[in-house]
């Protein structure tokens, strides 16, 4: 008889995903992830024998629980599930899965809700930082449906704002890992950064694409796939965070000047597909980026001034606005973004 495991299946921004309460999963993480492979069907390219989508967006889990913690509501735990081979990592956050934790803690009863907002305090186990999260809760309820949109998804839901502070080096142990503005790697001017994702961040033509192109047709560019992965394993260990052959971190951004009016454009690898969008903490890592005189994106990015910054960060399938706010050193102190979620499905997954 098939083994039945309780869970919510969810949109968060533009990924998809598992939503799991801590208790309801095996204790060893080795049996964990072993269940969790089966569960989406990995390793296989399609997923066909499991509920993940055939792509690293829509193969994610988090895992839930009630927090110890003084002031944290939960705590969320990201795991990425690859789809074709049999790994699962914890060496990422993912932001858009996180606009999914609030209100799935509330539906689960982490959280009592409040009448018409509930905010939710979440501690990222992945990295140590924490988000705060707010709910659409009229009448003590969730609600998903609402007029907030969000590119790279179609339709309205109900806004879930998310909040961050202090992400600068969650992974890295500092916002610039070397030190540097920029750095050469194989004769490419990089910035190395981590301000909740770590991300290397080069110019478009240096990897001589124009910025524009569609993800397929950059996905079917041999030579540059080859020619970034080279480079992003070559950062790693200048990253600290070392060999990343089985990594799905650093994430590559191509920048370009901004095409519709946004302060920069960006194709981004995750590592090794082309995202459709950009992913929330890659948003903002890729934001601070270009608030750091002397980076690639710094030199191309449009910028408003004052202690409190939108930047408008476009993508294949639209933008995604980071709000930063400056300390009186003009470092990013917080930065905030909008995301939407959606309840898909409550039951039992099967393996």
């Amino acid at each position: 008889m098939s083994e039945a495991v309780r869970c919510m299946w969810m949109r968060g921004g533009t990924s998809k995903g598992g939503y799991f309460l801590a208790e309801d999963l095996p204790p060893d993480p080795a049996e964990r992830d072993a269940f969790l492979l089966r569960a989406m069907g990995s390793p296989d390219a399609r997923q066909i024998d499991g509920m993940g989508g055939a792509d690293p967006l829509t193969s994610k889990v988090a895992v839930v629980r009630q927090s110890t913690r003084e002031g944290v509501d939960v705590d969320y735990l990201f795991l990425q599930v690859f789809v074709d081979q049999p790994i699962v990592t914890d060496a990422q956050n993912c932001g858009n899965i996180l606009a999914g934790v609030a209100p799935f803690a509330i539906e689960r009863g982490l959280v009592a809700a409040r009448d018409e907002e509930t905010p939710v305090t979440i501690f990222m186990e992945n990295t140590g930082q924490v988000a705060v999260a707010r709910v659409s809760t009229p009448g003590g309820m969730v609600n998903y449906a609402g007029e907030a949109r969000i590119d790279g998804v179609p339709g309205g839901a109900a806004a879930v704002p998310i909040a961050f502070k202090d992400t600068a080096g969650s992974s890295c142990g500092a916002l610039l890992p070397t030190g540097n503005a920029v750095d050469g790697v194989n004769g490419v001017a990089v910035t190395m950064i981590d301000n909740g994702m770590p991300c290397v961040v080069m110019r478009s033509e240096d990897m001589g694409i124009s910025g524009d192109e569609a993800p397929s047709e950059l996905e079917g560019n041999v030579a540059l796939r080859e020619k970034l992965e080279t480079i992003r394993r070559a950062c790693g260990p200048l990253m600290n965070l070392g060999d990343v052959s089985e990594k799905s971190v650093p994430k590559m951004t191509m920048v370009s000047p901004a095409r519709n009016g946004g302060a920069i454009s960006t194709r981004t690898f995750i590592p090794h597909r082309c995202h459709k969008a950009i992913g929330v903490l890659g948003a903002v890592s890729v934001a601070t980026a270009c608030l750091i005189e002397g980076t690639p994106a710094y030199e191309m990015a449009a910028r408003s001034e004052g202690t409190t910054r939108s930047l408008s960060i476009e993508h294949p399938t639209g933008e995604m606005t980071v709000v930063a706010t400056l300390d009186n050193q003009g470092t990013v102190s917080e930065a905030a973004i909008l995301r939407t979620a959606r309840k898909l499905m409550d039951g039992e997954v099967f393996v």
